[in-house]
């Protein structure tokens, strides 16, 4: 193999590499996203399931109340 067929693997080689690193960088930042959003739909789930059970609770009381 020539010197030069060396130098453009060496250099196709190292563009492969940032690349493989920019991949990795890119994979880390969308997990955290990921993490993210499930740790906020989680929240939102137990928000929505408080706010049922207020409302339920209130229409037990007014149905308590028209009982009377």
């Amino acid at each position: 193999m020539e010197h030069a067929e060396l130098q453009a693997l060496a250099g196709k080689l190292e563009l492969l590499i940032q690349r493989i690193e920019q991949l990795k960088t890119q994979n880390r930042l969308l997990l955290a996203s990921e993490r993210s959003w499930r740790e906020e739909r989680a929240h939102l789930i137990e928000k929505n399931e408080m706010a049922r059970q207020k409302v339920e609770a209130m229409i037990s009381r007014l149905k308590a109340l028209e009982q009377d």
